[in-house]
């Protein structure tokens, strides 16, 4: 059997905002034991014109549930990116996870080749369903959860390559 565009998207999804999830708990742990302000990591940014921690989160969540949305023909849930906790943040996560998981592989069957538009607010982009998960959505989630990981870290999370990969 080939592998689907559900094979190579929802279960990593999934697997990767569940680590980004312990990530983050193990970010909000940092702070805690040394006495930092949660702000301190959630408003790191690498540079001061790339966004910080919380909307790393929500583009990754953004670009995992579009797919859900646009080739898996899940209804839209609005997410309104107004996430400024921990606990927002993983609230975030977890209804990502829980779209997803309302995807049955059989609704992803057969829509390779389906058109997918994609409005940004400079321009209209447009692709066939397999160019939009595999070239797209999949940079661009892991884009924004290696951004999410690098801030952490780079702020002294005690966190290292096989959290970002997780268990196997």
């Amino acid at each position: 059997m080939a592998l689907s565009l559900y094979d190579v998207s929802v279960p990593v999804f999934i697997r990767s905002l569940r680590n980004l999830s312990a990530i983050l708990e193990k970010g909000r742990l940092h702070a805690d034991e040394n006495g930092l302000p949660h702000g301190t990591l959630l408003d790191a940014r690498l540079i001061e014109d790339m966004s910080a921690l919380p909307a790393q989160i929500q583009r990754a969540s953004d670009a995992a549930k579009f797919v859900a949305v646009r080739v898996g023909g899940i209804a839209p849930v609005a997410m309104e990116d107004d996430e400024a906790s921990f606990d927002d943040l993983q609230a975030r996560i977890a209804a990502t996870i829980a779209l997803l998981e309302s995807v049955p592989a059989h609704a992803m069957d057969g829509r390779e080749e389906d058109d997918v538009t994609v409005q940004t607010p400079r321009q209209t982009l447009h692709f066939k369903a397999r160019d939009y998960v595999l070239h797209f959505a999949l940079p661009n989630f892991f884009f924004h959860v290696t951004t999410a990981y690098g801030l952490l870290r780079h702020k002294g999370v005690p966190i290292g390559k096989m959290d970002f990969l997780g268990r196997p």
